[in-house]
């Protein structure tokens, strides 16, 4: 990446000693795909990533960890003896390339017998700009010296040992020397690569399951921007993630629901780009506008949140965030319809959402579910609720053969269909954690795709390797994959593939 671009990105991806890796560097390019046999390590890459993303978004490490890994053991390297206090942990890390050149960051993660950040390492226009060590056990605190360059060349403090130093300094640095702006700079480019990742794990099962009377995802509801925009993250049957103005995301089995609320442009360091205070406000804003129109999903569930304007990374509303990305941007919409023309069987003419009445006559669906909502609500496009909720179902036109809901599709082409228009799209159409105080031409979103072939034949991969080639070109998307088959990739210009071994 050249080191005057103004987009932050993830450029190198280091497993220093976690799970089955060790010593291993990764170089990322904007398109980089993973592949290697069973055991290889190509998730659990992704899981390290996915832990630092979700530490420089504001979260715990026991949230982070445990959402990605299930266990802080889980990460430990197989093999790893304990120390003689019964120490055991992990070692990650990563670089960022960006306007404050390439900036390196290493993590010392303690697993066993408590979990917490023992030691962390900043370092960016040659200077080691911030580390910290744990020196007293006994205290959930480690102590950190950051560069200042002034009259005191290093400021020490104490920082909690459950959050990402490198997250808190535009909180703490005033940015009044050289040092500390060279401090806030480099901290600030970490943060806002890391947060600017989207985890897309599309399962058919779910999306089926929330359109034919299952459970579907009827996740928490999170407080974005200035509290009326909500965006749910659901992972799967009756789990979800709440959205989080901070980046901190609930989680577990069953609702979260986040309660963060910041002011747009947030908490700002002198001479920094002033990351910390909260990502959202933007996005709040746009969801107070949509969110009266719009129903949720393949049939809305009690207790989800009305605004389905977002898509969540298992990809369960899917049609309500057709219905809003169609109306956006005829054109980008138009590539959509292209793409999946390619993948899908038979004729395809358009895409598009329609109203559904969950439990009507005609919809093709036997046994629909109830209708839940409140009564004269008003659903998509102005339909009457009529005591009911009206929800959006995404059908494919096929021509003279009628509408397909899309639903009955294949997975193969259901998941072609979410990851592609996630490659089409961008963070104020997914339920991610947008950097609102950064202009949105200055980012780079990375979507992480792990499985990205799943249930895919060949052809149906390549057109979608195809179309992540002609998006990432365009410097607003990277990616992130992994694939059973690299050579969906043959030919294809820009892409990396990595080949782990087992």
């Amino acid at each position: 990446m050249n080191p005057d671009s103004v987009r932050p990105a993830v450029t190198e991806l280091r497993l220093s000693a976690f799970k089955s890796h060790r010593g291993v560097t990764l170089p990322l390019s904007p398109l980089t795909l993973l592949s290697g046999g069973s055991g290889s390590g190509k998730s659990s890459a992704l899981q390290a990533y996915e832990i630092l993303a979700r530490l420089g978004s504001g979260e715990s490490l026991s949230r982070a960890v445990g959402e990605v890994a299930g266990s802080p053991a889980a990460c430990v390297p197989a093999g790893a003896h304990p120390d003689e206090q019964g120490r055991r942990g992990f070692r990650i890390g990563c670089t960022v390339d960006g306007p404050a050149g390439p900036v390196s960051l290493d993590l010392a993660v303690q697993a066993e017998p408590e979990l917490r950040i023992v030691g962390e390492r900043l370092t960016g226009g040659g200077e080691t700009l911030l580390t910290t060590a744990l020196t007293d056990p006994t205290r959930p605190a480690v102590q950190a010296a950051w560069h200042t360059a002034g009259a005191t060349p290093v400021t020490r403090a104490p920082l909690p040992d459950d959050r990402l130093g490198t997250s808190l300094l535009p909180l703490r640095v005033a940015g009044k020397t050289a040092g500390q702006r060279l401090v806030l700079a480099a901290a600030e480019q970490v943060v806002v690569a890391l947060r600017s990742a989207f985890v897309c794990d599309p399962r058919p099962e779910v999306m089926r399951g929330a359109g034919t009377g299952g459970t579907g995802s009827t996740g928490g509801t999170g407080v974005v921007g200035e509290g009326d925009g909500r965006g749910a993250d659901g992972g799967g049957p009756g789990a979800g993630r709440a959205g989080h103005a901070a980046g901190a995301r609930g989680g577990g089995a069953g609702a979260g629901r986040g309660k963060a609320v910041s002011a747009p442009g947030g908490a700002r360091g002198t001479g920094g780009a002033g990351v910390a205070g909260g990502a959202a406000g933007a996005w709040g804003a746009r969801a107070r506008r949509t969110s009266g129109g719009e129903a949720g999903g393949w049939g809305r569930a009690a207790g989800e949140p009305r605004d389905e304007g977002r898509l969540r990374s298992s990809c369960d509303n899917l049609p309500a965030v057709l219905q809003r990305t169609s109306r956006e941007c005829a054109r980008r919409h138009a590539v959509l319809v292209a793409a999946v023309r390619e993948a899908c069987a038979g004729p395809v003419e358009g895409l598009r959402a329609v109203p559904w009445q969950p439990g009507g006559t005609g919809d093709g669906t036997a046994g629909a579910p109830a209708a839940v909502g409140r009564g004269g609500s008003t659903g998509p496009q102005g339909v009457p609720g009529a005591g009911g909720a009206v929800g959006v179902r995404a059908v494919l036109d096929r021509g003279e053969l009628g509408e397909l809901p899309v639903e009955q599709l294949g997975d193969g082409e259901l998941r072609f269909l979410a990851l592609a228009l996630v490659l089409l799209t961008g963070p104020d159409v997914l339920a991610m954690d947008p950097v609102g105080e950064v202009p949105s031409a200055h980012q780079q979103m990375t979507v992480m795709a792990d499985g990205m072939d799943r249930c895919m034949d060949r052809r149906q991969a390549r057109e979608l390797v195809s179309l992540a080639v002609r998006m990432t070109e365009r410097g607003h998307v990277r990616l992130l994959g992994t694939v059973r088959d690299p050579s969906v990739a043959d030919g294809l210009p820009g892409v990396q593939v990595l080949h782990l071994e087992a």
